[in-house]
């Protein structure tokens, strides 16, 4: 724009105008979004829900990695709390994973102490998307009627686009968090997911 504005002041000022209102516009938009996100990041743990989906995340060969450590930790939280629920674990099996994620998740949990037969496994799944219509197309396969609404575990920046593509699924979704410990992930993390729900809506 200063080399622009040498010969073209005008050209170079109206350029510029334009570039600080885009600007200012996408952090406008940032931040709503970001409202959002923080919002259903707060979940609603303490209600009952009969099935709850957890959703996966990587996987160390056969060892969870620090977020499925904190999804599987709420998890158990949850299912100790809430005796009667049902818990879907799901994910697939990803390059440098040994088993599969819902393996890893299913083998934590009963280790931990949570009965098998509460611990119902979904292992195809590669996304999001998938994790929500393959449980829920497994819990309806298993009782012989779809759900209306659903726990949703899952990192708690991960929680509000969860919920939208829950709802392209026709059921609610009950957010329950699972904290990130490192601040640093946190905040990285937070912002991905505003780009995430960009991405969504588009």
């Amino acid at each position: 724009l200063h080399i622009l504005g040498k010969k073209h002041e005008k050209c170079a000022k109206i350029l510029r105008r334009t570039l600080t209102v885009c600007l200012c516009v996408g952090i406008l938009v940032a931040a709503v979004t970001g409202c959002f996100v923080f919002r259903g990041a707060m979940g609603s743990p303490g209600q009952d829900c009969r099935y709850v989906i957890v959703l996966g995340a990587g996987v160390n060969g056969s060892v969870p990695s620090l977020s499925l450590r904190e999804r599987i930790d709420a998890a158990y939280e949850y299912l100790v709390a809430h005796p009667q629920a049902i818990c879907i674990v799901s994910g697939g099996q990803g390059n440098n994973e040994d088993i599969s994620e819902a393996e890893c998740m299913f083998r934590e949990l009963t280790a931990m102490g949570i009965e098998a037969d509460r611990v119902w496994m979904e292992d195809k799944a590669t996304s999001t998307r998938e994790n929500l219509r393959f449980s829920l197309a497994l819990i309806e396969q298993r009782t012989g009627s779809r759900p209306e609404s659903v726990g949703l575990i899952s990192s708690e920046y991960h929680l509000f686009r969860a919920g939208l593509l829950a709802e392209d699924e026709g059921v609610n979704a009950v957010g329950i968090p699972a904290e990130t410990s490192w601040i640093s992930l946190r905040i990285n993390y937070f912002l991905r997911e505003i780009a995430g729900v960009w991405a969504y809506w588009i």
